[in-house]
């Protein structure tokens, strides 16, 4: 199930999420002019290391973990972050506006890499990606926008199919995926792989998010531009 677009209008340009794009691009072209010794030494700089936040914490560490939401893999792992960040950031910009956006998206990064490094302290393997704020953007749209259309390309063995369903079925999906995930993970040997527990932090930390916003008193956005 992959998202490729939503039904949900906007009333102005999305310039932060654009930026944050931008600028995770510029970074991952710039990781493919390196050589492979030159780029090891960047993630394991820029990139979070469990262990040196829980055992050696200090500048070079705290700043890894924001530095680390710039760094990509790979193509697959870059063009799939950034296609779920457009897909459903300009309409959180849009009900917190530029700033609140700004400073959300790196809070519910944060909280991401908290819980990866809580869910294994002692590891040393860098961890790179946008993958845990852009849940938190996803946490917080299945509370705001729960029955906005999502335009989604459904895999199933050879069948293929393009669907419109309801953001609360496309992300829940993909939590329920994360969640379980992460579980399987439990206790399984340390190495290279998907950081399932940053991806369940971050969206925690959107679904909170969300919930504290939608008990204001006004919302931003008219609930029925949402159908």
């Amino acid at each position: 199930m992959l998202p490729i677009g939503d039904v949900n209008p906007r009333r102005h340009f999305p310039v932060a999420t654009a930026v944050i794009i931008a600028l995770n691009l510029i970074v991952f072209f710039y990781e493919l002019t390196l050589p492979e010794d030159s780029l090891q030494s960047f993630v394991l700089r820029a990139g979070v290391v469990p262990y040196q936040v829980t055992n050696h914490f200090g500048l070079p560490a705290a700043a890894s973990l924001f530095t680390s939401m710039f760094l990509h893999g790979g193509w697959v792992h870059i063009i799939g972050n950034m296609l779920y960040l457009w897909i459903f950031g300009d309409n959180i910009e849009d009900y917190l506006g530029t700033v609140g956006y700004v400073l959300f998206y790196f809070l519910a990064g944060l909280a991401a890499a908290l819980a990866h490094i809580a869910s294994d302290p002692s590891s040393v393997v860098p961890t790179i990606g946008a993958s845990g704020a852009i849940a938190g953007v996803l946490g917080a749209y299945l509370v705001l926008f729960p029955r906005a259309r999502v335009r989604t390309l459904i895999f199933i063995f050879r069948f293929i199919r393009f669907a419109e369903l309801p953001a609360l079925v496309v992300l829940g999906f993909w939590f329920i995926l994360q969640l379980f995930s992460g579980l399987a993970s439990i206790g399984a040997a340390s190495g290279g792989g998907v950081a399932w527990f940053a991806h369940i932090g971050g969206f925690a930390a959107g679904l909170l998010a969300g919930l504290i916003l939608k008990r204001q008193p006004k919302s931003k956005v008219p609930e029925e531009r949402y159908p």
